[in-house]
């Protein structure tokens, strides 16, 4: 036992002095790297891509990319990488989110920049992602799963299976997100880069607390506990606190305050007028309980007390006591759509004989079954499939409790019979939201501005979160404040 146990410490000592030890530049810390910055690169290369796709592609605006770009640029030349290429790319989505990929990638949702209300702000957010990158922490993830997969092959000899699946286990506990070292760290660097570049550094606790106020006002229009956030969010996939980056505007380094720091928030606001809000027309628009689809030109209607969200892959509709629907489009093979739920769709599954019908002209079939009980209760479960054209199949799931499926029936069976193909002149006339900037005139107040938001609800919450007013604070005249509107924005303000 002492010799294989010696072998072993021998083995592991061996794998650790092949890889290096560097000093990084941003950080001044000392750290074990099992990839090189050419292999960060090569990564980044990889993963940019893909990572634009799955959020909706890059947001077509050359003016707001063109700015975002310079605005980056800027903060970039301040950190302690010069030869680090750096690219900053606006995505398509209405979720807020912001992202840093190895090689130097740094990602901004639409969604971001419309809850920001000053050049200050967004610089926050991405000198925040660059201090990830010059931190290197994508690659201290990278070299602790690979020291977690070298260490697991190493018990696997030493100590079996059980080894091998305590290794594993590590594995995976770092490919989550970011620790709350990681985030202080980038939070102290992204500070150090604003003060550089001539930002006010408040600007960053200023936006954090417009993220804390937009999670609640979210998690309050779904019906969730306050403090609720999607797994696609911004606050969970960046965990931090307002102390603490209170904290590290306090201790990170750069001398004293910034002389006439700027701010740009003027500047900014016209440069997003006019910028589309929520949904893209590619991903189709929420509309109070209907759901358009521009570009695929299709349209449905949910039942009130049905909460429509527009998922990345699909449309989700919560309902009272649990119920739900869900609705996506598929490739579907050739034949009747009875076939295709029994041998495709729910292939294997014992959900009976499907019933053949039509809505407005096209082939459909649904069946009903009953789920087996689980913890959460049985659940009556609809399948519906509608032959959309040659190729595409739209699906709808309706997820009832069996003590009310009766009971909501007939709303449910109109919302199947409300599924529709739109014409072209209906899909376009379909237009996003969009941001509008206006300047407060005299005698304008907080409720009055409100009252101009394209909303049916929480008109007066939904304008104080996207222009950060916090408490009771108003609005004074000749100011620029943000309101959504349908269609054009108009002009921009003078």
């Amino acid at each position: 036992m002492i010799r294989r146990f010696s072998a072993f410490s021998a083995l592991v000592a061996g794998a650790l002095l092949l890889a290096g030890c560097t000093t990084n530049p941003a950080t001044g810390e000392r750290m074990l790297s099992l990839m090189s910055p050419q292999d960060e690169q090569q990564i980044g290369d990889q993963e940019h891509p893909q990572l634009v796709q799955e959020f909706g592609g890059e947001y077509k605006n050359p003016d707001v990319t063109r700015y975002i770009e310079s605005v980056g640029q800027l903060l970039a030349r301040t950190s302690e990488l010069p030869d680090q290429k750096f690219s900053f790319t606006v995505l398509d989505s209405e979720i807020v989110n912001a992202f840093a990929l190895p090689g130097g990638y740094v990602h901004v949702s639409r969604g971001l920049l419309a809850l920001a209300n000053s050049e200050a702000e967004i610089a926050g957010v991405m000198a925040h992602e660059i201090g990830h990158v010059t931190a290197r922490h994508s690659a201290q993830r990278y070299n602790r799963t690979m020291g977690a997969t070298l260490l697991s092959t190493i018990l696997g000899i030493g100590l079996g299976d059980v080894g091998q699946q305590i290794g594993q286990a590590a594995g995976s506990y770092y490919l989550a997100s970011y620790s709350q070292d990681q985030e202080f760290q980038a939070d102290s660097l992204g500070v150090r880069y604003l003060r550089r570049a001539g930002y006010d550094v408040q600007a960053m606790a200023d936006f954090l607390a417009s993220l804390r106020a937009q999670s609640q006002l979210e998690a309050a229009i779904a019906g969730l506990p306050p403090g609720t956030v999607d797994e696609s969010d911004i606050m969970a996939s960046h965990p931090r606190t307002l102390d603490r980056v209170q904290r590290a505007m306090a201790e990170a380094g750069g001398g004293a305050p910034v002389k006439d720091p700027m701010d740009g928030r003027d500047i900014y606001l016209r440069k997003i007028h006019g910028m589309v809000y929520g949904d893209s027309p590619e991903q189709g628009f929420v509309r109070g309980q209907r759901f358009i689809h521009p570009a695929l030109r299709f349209a449905f209607e949910v039942p009130p007390g049905f909460k429509l969200t527009n998922k990345t892959s699909a449309v989700q509709a919560r309902g009272p006591n649990g119920s739900g629907i869900l609705f996506e489009m598929g490739r579907a093979p050739a034949g009747s759509m009875t076939s295709y739920i029994t041998n495709t769709w729910a292939k294997g599954a014992n959900v009976g004989q499907p019933e053949a019908i039509t809505i407005n002209g096209m082939d459909a079939a649904t069946v009903q079954v009953r789920s087996a009980a689980n913890g959460g209760g049985a659940r009556d479960i609809r399948l519906i499939a509608i032959r959309f054209d040659a190729n595409q199949v739209a699906r709808m799931v309706f997820i009832t409790a069996p003590q009310q499926t009766a009971s909501l029936n007939e709303q449910l069976r109109a919302t199947t019979y409300s599924f529709r193909k739109l014409s072209a002149a209906e899909a376009a006339a379909v237009q996003p939201q969009r941001i509008a900037v206006v300047r407060v005139r005299a005698g304008e107040t907080v409720d009055s501005l409100a009252a101009r938001m394209a909303f049916a609800d929480r008109k007066l919450e939904r304008f104080r979160v996207l222009n950060g007013l916090q408490g009771n604070e108003g609005v004074k005249p000749g100011q620029l404040v943000k309101i959504v509107v349908d269609g054009n924005a108009g002009a921009p303000p003078s």
